[in-house]
Formats: structure tokens, sequence, C-alpha cells
């Protein structure tokens, strides 16, 4: 949900930051670039990890989604961003993460620079509440035919779509 006068990074299509705006302006229609980091756990099985979104959420609620996922702040490292994420929605902080991609997401509303990563995890998860009604892992099969269904956000399903061949 976030504060409206939050501020963001504005970025070029490399990442470097060229300037800054406010929540509120970035998901305002405009569509400047802005950063966001993803993560992608997996266990030591092969499974992926997905969070329940929170009913309580404005966007996608109750969708299933990509692990770890959020903004980065204005001033803040992508890495640091990515860190402070996976601590805050599940409480994890020892892990090594591996850059998968970085590409450009457009919605009606927003377009974001996905930083997206993956790491192996087989620690404790313990979700916030606040923005996950639940999480766990799912096959990748399990997955593959959940997929269409309305059952995980449009941005997860194209994010692993696109990434599926490198994970």
């Amino acid at each position: 949900m976030g504060n409206q006068d939050e501020l963001f990074p504005l970025v070029d299509e490399e990442g470097k930051v060229i300037g800054k705006a406010t929540r509120k302006f970035c998901h305002g229609g405009t569509k400047p670039l802005h950063p966001v980091i993803h993560l992608h756990i997996f266990n030591n099985d092969g499974e992926l990890y997905l969070q329940k979104r929170s009913m309580k959420k404005d966007i996608q609620p109750g969708k299933w989604d990509t692990a770890v996922g959020g903004h980065i702040d204005y001033g803040e490292e992508v890495e640091v961003a990515l860190r402070r994420e996976a601590r805050e929605e599940l409480g994890i902080t020892d892990f090594k993460p591996q850059l998968i991609t970085k590409y450009i997401f457009e919605s009606s509303i927003e377009r974001e620079l996905i930083n997206c990563y993956k790491t192996i995890y087989n620690g404790k998860i313990s979700p916030d509440h606040d923005e996950v009604d639940e999480g766990r892992f799912w096959s990748i099969t399990e997955i593959v035919e959940n997929i269409g269904k309305g059952i995980f956000t449009p941005n997860f399903e194209s994010e692993f779509l696109k990434i599926r061949e490198v994970i």
C-alpha cells in the first residue's frame, strides 16, 4: 500500500537514476519508469515459493504472486532493497541472490524496471500477514498446470513464462 508521498527513483532503461517522484505520481498514469525488485525463492527440491497477496491489497488481492516484490526507495541500492523487502515480507535475512534478468513491465497505470533475482533457501519463512495471507512452495508442474486459471497475478504469470527457461 505505502505512503503516497514516498519517494521513488526515476530511472532510464539501463537502471541509471535520472530523477525522483512520489509513489502517487509514479502510479498516476503518466508512467515514469521506476525500479522494483522481485525475488524468486526455490527450495532444494526445485519448488518455487509463492505468496498469496493479502485481501487488503488494492491491486490483485487474494492472488498468488512472486515470493518477494517491492519498490526501491529513492537513494537505495537495488540489492539493499531486495534484502529489505525479503526481511519485511517473509522474515528472510540470510540468502544469496542471483540476478536472472531486468525487464520493463507496463500496466495501465505504471511502468516498472523489474530487477528479477532468484535464490535457493530452505530456512524458516515468516510471512508478514499485513502484506501476505499465506505462502507455500509449489512444484513447477503445479504452477504450469494453473497458469491462465485466475489463480496467479498476471504479472507473475508473464514473468514466470519469461524466466522459466533460465530458472
